[in-house]
């Protein structure tokens, strides 16, 4: 399940991605437009920024916009970023792998193996989405 952290930073992604020129858009403005609340969305942009997707201009006419191109936003980069893996189970994460401390034989468990197949075949689809694809879902 996604935390509202990770809805609330999709929320934020689609609301700049939508706006016609990268023109720097004020966090309360933002917060008002996506119903995401002020704080929270101020932590949020921030990270979005440390990481390299938006960037922001201060004083007069300042604000957050989008420093990367909507279709160069990944839906799986976005997730792992606020909501960590993608897997449901820590052993069949790929970058959060953890091992199972009730499991006896990881290599022959069926919840594993499932799990795997599961992480997989959301993968395939959530590293070809990009925020653009969200983006022309709404319209």
């Amino acid at each position: 399940m996604l935390s509202k952290k990770t809805k609330y930073a999709f929320h934020a992604l689609t609301f700049l991605g939508k706006q016609e020129l990268r023109k720097p858009i004020l966090i309360s403005e933002v917060a008002e437009r996506t119903s995401v609340p002020k704080k929270f969305l101020e932590s949020i942009l921030l990270e979005l920024r440390k990481a390299g997707v938006l960037n922001s201009k201060m004083g007069k006419g300042g604000g957050y916009y989008l420093l990367k191109d909507a279709e160069d936003i990944m839906l799986a980069d976005v997730i792992r970023m606020f909501n960590g893996p993608i897997a449901l189970l820590p052993c069949a994460s790929l970058n959060y792998y953890e091992s199972c401390t009730e499991c006896v034989d990881e290599v022959s468990c069926g919840l594993n193996k499932m799990m795997i197949e599961v992480r997989d075949e959301t993968l395939k689809i959530l590293e070809k989405k990009s925020l653009q694809d969200m983006i022309a879902s709404e319209a």
